[in-house]
């Protein structure tokens, strides 16, 4: 079913409908294939780059978009509701362009930016690693000077299209302490740069999560981006926005699972009445719409400020903590309306319930969110 959206302009109108077409022609029908399989889905986001769909919160000056965060985040739910994974990817090279967008030098921008927003060049966001995942200023990997710029020596985790994207926003320890780490813009393909097998994960199987490793590999000096020491101001400014796209994409996910109850309720016949007249299922079918709205209502008001230059930092946890736990609770009662059918590979709502569970942990667990929400309520 499709949602009735509100949005601001016309433009934005037809921009949700070019992405309901492609994401129904190319998501939808090759999802269960690529999931299955846990295989790559090859073209694909150079499919979703030609028609703009991966610049879409940047300036058009610099090749993006130029949309409101509020239509981009609701392009991205359209995505998710047809595949999970891939509407992840996207998020996640939105937040891998900002530190370039927003700390960049304009060189380093008209140098890079366009082939990124265009999405021929897709990117990874390299943050977390093995012992450095919510405590973001206890990072080891090194980035050490050198002729013509830094070597890179260390292990880096959790890299959502690790070994496939083109670039990643790299955080090394340039010096100690919480101020000595930086950004830097990394190429995919860097001498010294390997891959691990893609991590075995309950879902969101045909985008590959890896860990990365560098061995003393060589990054110019103009991959830094913004100044040494600045890498914590830099990854946390672009994970208000990540935790938005990960909002967006429980949401869409949620209402997908949603839609998938209430279809098999009208369906399903049991005493002589469709299952969804009787008061109980209907009830819970009834709490289940409750909870995808309020998560699409939390992110949109998030959104909202952002595009009005507003702080949202506390708007992005609280979006995040909602729509994610949303999505937990309103997948695990699709495979319940289902019953027996919900708990096999024949539907599809069991496959939302196990990707459901990452939303609550990647981009800050829900925990770190509830940290972050009451540290704006103490005084």
């Amino acid at each position: 079913m499709a949602v009735d959206r509100l949005l601001p302009t016309q433009e934005a109108e037809d921009l949700i409908a070019l992405t309901r077409e492609i994401a129904d022609k190319e998501l939808a029908s090759r999802v269960e294939e690529h999931e299955h399989a846990e295989s790559y889905p090859e073209g694909l986001f150079a499919v979703l780059g030609r028609a703009g769909l991966l610049g879409l919160a940047y300036p058009e000056e610099f090749g993006g978009g130029g949309q409101p965060y509020e239509v981009y985040l609701q392009v991205l739910e359209e995505l998710a509701a047809r595949w999970a994974a891939v509407a992840v990817a996207t998020s996640v090279h939105t937040l891998a362009c900002h530190p370039l967008y927003a700390f960049g030098s304009a060189e380093q921008k008209e140098r890079w930016l366009p082939d990124m927003l265009a999405g021929r060049a897709v990117g990874g966001y390299s943050l977390s690693e093995p012992q450095a995942g919510s405590d973001a200023a206890s990072l080891s990997c090194k980035a050490e000077p050198a002729e013509g710029g830094y070597r890179v020596t260390g292990t880096k985790a959790w890299i959502t299209h690790g070994g496939r994207a083109d670039f990643y926003a790299l955080f090394a320890r340039t010096s100690p302490g919480s101020r000595g780490v930086s950004c830097f813009l990394a190429p995919g393909a860097a001498e010294g740069l390997s891959f691990g097998k893609p991590e075995r994960k309950m879902g969101l199987q045909a985008v590959p999560t890896t860990s990365a490793h560098w061995d003393g590999a060589l990054l110019d000096a103009d991959r830094l981006i913004g100044a040494e020491g600045q890498g914590l101001e830099i990854a946390f400014s672009a994970l208000d926005g990540g935790r938005l796209g990960i909002a967006a994409c429980a949401t869409g996910l949620a209402q997908a699972a949603l839609d998938a109850a209430v279809a098999y309720a009208n369906e399903r016949s049991t005493f002589g009445r469709k299952i969804i007249d009787h008061q109980g299922l209907g009830f819970l079918l009834a709490d289940m719409a409750a909870a995808v709205d309020s998560a699409r209502a939390t992110y949109l008001d998030a959104a909202r400020r952002r595009d009005a230059g507003r702080p949202f930092g506390r708007q992005a946890s609280v979006a995040k903590l909602i729509a994610t736990d949303a999505a937990m609770k309103v997948t695990t009662d699709a495979v319940q309306v289902l019953g027996g059918y919900g708990y096999t590979r024949d539907f599809p709502v069991e496959r939302y319930m196990r990707e459901a569970k990452i939303m609550q942990i990647f981009e800050g667990t829900n925990q770190i969110q509830r940290l972050v929400i009451s540290r704006t309520l103490a005084h």
